[in-house]
């Protein structure tokens, strides 16, 4: 049976959750999730009386990054195909990062590649302390170019040379000591030290929060100008349709090995 990718509500608090739904695949992303993604944080922009965002995965993942599958057939595409499908994947971190509300993402299981730059453009990262996180793309021949902003905000440049350049995985502890979580708590008290982070931030005055919020970003390496932003998906999607990301794509397909070729 057939799903909504994406779940939103709004609750009588003026609360709204994000709900990533598709657990099948780990809720990792494709153009349908992305373009739901992009339509329900456009709606909250400049929606009355909200207060605040939770954002979490359904079932045992957060996110593990972008549906290889789709990667790979959008990859086979024209180059106008592959400059849209990174435009969307920038406009909904961007607005995610910009959203004039305070966010909230609760992690659970995986958080890899695209999922780690949706963690790094809330605001309040609390995740479970089993959590396992990768900025994998290199992996696969790719590139976290439309990430990288919000990564180096959150982790630090220095951070973001190790973990981006490896692909290796680091757990919730070390998430922790880099900063690309705040909280760790057991997996089964989540949702609870999500509902007290909440009660916190609404004891604030929202005007307060918003314009701190946007004050924040104005010193920050994620509050890229259009024109940058647009230039990350260009290089985002170029490197998606290159030699290296074909390898590196069939490798997953094929479940082997990459077979890397010394660059020119």
């Amino acid at each position: 049976m057939s799903h909504p990718p994406l779940l939103s509500s709004v609750d009588p608090r003026g609360v709204v959750s994000i709900v990533l739904n598709r657990p099948e695949v780990g809720n990792a992303y494709n153009g349908e999730l992305i373009r739901a993604l992009v339509g329900a944080l456009a709606s909250l922009a400049s929606a009355p009386g909200l207060r605040a965002l939770i954002l979490t995965g359904n079932g045992r993942h957060f996110q593990a990054g972008a549906d290889l599958k789709w990667v790979s057939a959008i990859a086979g595409g024209s180059l106008a195909d592959n400059v849209e499908a990174s435009r969307a994947t920038a406009d909904a971190v961007d607005r995610l990062n910009r959203l004039p509300i305070p966010t909230v993402a609760l992690v659970q299981g995986g958080c890899f590649g695209g999922g780690t730059g949706l963690v790094a453009a809330c605001d309040v990262v609390i995740a479970a302390d089993d959590a396992i996180f990768s900025i994998a793309e290199v992996r696969w021949g790719l590139t976290a170019a439309i990430i990288i902003p919000q990564l180096a905000d959150a982790i630090s440049v220095r951070q973001v040379r190790r973990y981006a350049l490896t692909g290796e995985r680091f757990g919730a502890a070390e998430a922790l000591r880099v900063g690309l979580v705040h909280k760790l708590v057991p997996r089964a008290e989540l949702a609870a030290a999500g509902e007290a982070m909440i009660a916190t931030l609404l004891g604030n005055g929202p005007a307060a929060m918003a314009e701190t919020k946007a004050l924040a970003l104005k010193s920050a390496w994620g509050g890229v100008p259009p024109e940058t932003l647009e230039a990350l998906a260009l290089g985002h999607a170029q490197k998606r349709r290159s030699q290296e990301a074909r390898e590196g794509l069939a490798s997953f397909l094929e479940k082997r090995d990459a077979r890397w070729a010394p660059p020119a």
